[in-house]
């Protein structure tokens, strides 16, 4: 029987943990032909989450919780989360219940079918906010033509990825991580489902317009060049126009034909021209951060406590409760 190990990120979603683990254990009873396992991965939720977790995991053997000692974000929750999975294939839901759990079913049958790695893909976004379906088009159209040509334009909202692929994310071991990046560029043939996202019934969003600008930037930054070409085509072209423009101005004075010179042209073509240096500036400091992260040696997460199903808890001294 082979082992399934879903993985669960969990900020501020006490309400929907009841249900959501009453939905896994369905699915777990529709496919009685694999063993399941639950992580859970409390990722410094300031509610109840933890306690919620705490009294699962005492009902569930199958239920596993980890703690982290404060938010990292939801691509480290899910790498923590597979740090501590054993599954044959790894799969991961978001704990909101607007992605529905069922979905699994349909992509553990193409992960049974021999595909490695199996997203899944909105159907649509009707019942977004405006700015947030604008945002997600503007991303996702952009990371399907200049990063990962043929990912589907709705972007991928979770997967499920065979042990083969779980070693290969985590032997990346990268600072800021981009999950589905990396799926992508690992090149395993990949199989979509498509699913409908469901209204949220509990809490609020966490996913803010800080954290989705660091998504994007995460995500460019990880995978393409592109940011720095544009910034130099842009230094180039800038730097042709102003030659031209003092070329002109040479030609100009030496004609005698430059009236009395005035300060707006000046002004506006300083601070364009510093304008765009700062931005450039911006582009390659986004790099060299991201270059300083990887060479420091600080833990891309830490790990508070650890549940297991017998209930036993881990301290953060214990070197299996870090990584």
């Amino acid at each position: 029987m082979a082992l399934i190990s879903i993985i669960v990120p969990v900020y501020n979603n006490a309400p929907s943990l009841p249900e959501l683990a009453r939905r896994l254990d369905a699915i777990a009873a529709e496919k009685p032909s694999h063993r399941f396992e639950f992580v859970y991965v409390d990722d410094g939720s300031a509610d109840d989450s933890f306690a919620v977790l705490q009294k699962l995991a005492s009902e569930d053997a199958r239920i596993r919780v980890l703690k982290l000692s404060r938010n990292f974000g939801s691509n480290m929750a899910i790498l923590a989360g597979m740090h501590h999975a054993a599954g044959d294939c790894v799969g991961f839901i978001s704990a909101d219940l607007q992605e529905p759990p069922e979905t699994l079913v349909e992509m553990l049958a193409q992960w049974e079918a021999g595909y490695r790695v199996v997203l899944a893909v909105r159907k649509d976004r009707h019942g977004d906010p405006w700015l947030t379906r604008l945002f997600a088009n503007i991303f996702n159209w952009l990371f399907e033509k200049l990063v990962f040509p043929g990912m589907s334009p709705q972007g991928v909202g979770f997967f499920l990825v065979d042990r083969q692929v779980v070693d290969v994310l985590l032997r990346c071991n990268e600072k800021n991580a981009h999950l589905i990046g990396l799926i992508l560029w690992s090149g395993f043939e990949y199989r979509t489902v498509l699913y409908e996202r469901a209204r949220r019934l509990y809490g609020k969003s966490g996913w803010t317009f800080s954290k989705k600008i660091k998504y994007l930037i995460d995500a460019f930054a990880a995978f393409s060049y592109l940011p720095l070409r544009l910034s130099s085509a842009l230094g180039l072209f800038l730097a042709a126009a102003g030659s031209l423009y003092a070329l002109v101005i040479i030609v100009l004075r030496v004609l005698n034909l430059i009236p009395v010179a005035g300060w707006a042209a000046l002004a506006v073509i300083v601070i364009i021209t510093s304008g765009t240096q700062l931005i450039m500036l911006g582009v390659i400091g986004e790099y060299l951060w991201r270059s300083f992260e990887a060479t420091r040696q600080r833990p891309p997460f830490i790990v508070d406590t650890v549940i297991t199903s017998a209930s036993e808890r881990k301290a953060s001294g214990d070197p299996d409760s870090h990584v």
